[in-house]
């Protein structure tokens, strides 16, 4: 397959799949990813992330939960492509972001960096701007209902919703905070009422 043919078949198991993590690790086990850009999804298996959040492991691993996740989750979604392709490329920018501060694995500025290695994959995939552009962005500010929720600077809310609507956001981060490890019943209620006071600072 070129990378064209690769990417509609991504696409259509992200919007079709009941379990698209899957059919991504068999794209993955049968050498599919191995070329640029797609080794970029697959070098996430070689990213570790702080066990007391990701007892999962990987970054890829976690993807590939979040993925699972945002599958059950895409029908609440404006733009189910997108809100799968954002889904799958979220956490890209722990690539370059991901270090090891004080004992701790850290990924800084992934949502920020991973804007532009979002695009920079996607520019090798497809022509559609529009597409492109809103996937990129949703990467962007996954991470704010994060900041939201601690009370810190990095939360910003008008330069979020010039770009992104609140709601796509609240939703990619409900997938993302869910799809982790060793989750309870009461952290999993925790989550989603984190994620309801987030939208409801724009409801006011």
């Amino acid at each position: 397959m070129n990378n064209k043919e690769l990417f509609e078949k991504i696409n259509e198991i992200l919007l079709k799949s009941l379990k698209p993590s899957e059919d991504l690790e068999r794209l993955i086990i049968e050498g599919y990813l191995d070329k640029e850009p797609f080794n970029k999804i697959k070098k996430l298996n070689n990213i570790e992330q702080n066990p007391k959040y990701h007892p999962e492991g990987s970054v890829l691993k976690h993807v590939l939960l979040v993925v699972d996740l945002a599958s059950e989750y895409k029908k609440y979604s404006n733009d189910e492509k997108v809100f799968m392709w954002a889904a799958l490329l979220h956490d890209i920018g722990k690539l370059t972001t991901t270090r090891v501060r004080k004992n701790r694995i850290t990924s800084y500025n992934h949502d920020t960096e991973g804007k532009d290695i979002a695009m920079n994959i996607l520019n090798e995939l497809t022509d559609d701007e529009e597409f492109k552009q809103k996937v990129s962005k949703l990467v962007r500010w996954h991470m704010q209902p994060l900041f939201y929720d601690k009370n810190l600077p990095f939360f910003q809310p008008q330069d979020m919703i010039n770009d992104v609507e609140y709601k796509e956001v609240a939703l990619l981060s409900l997938c993302d905070r869910l799809g982790r490890g060793n989750l309870d019943e009461d952290r999993i209620k925790e989550e989603k009422e984190r994620i309801e006071s987030f939208k409801a600072y724009f409801e006011k």
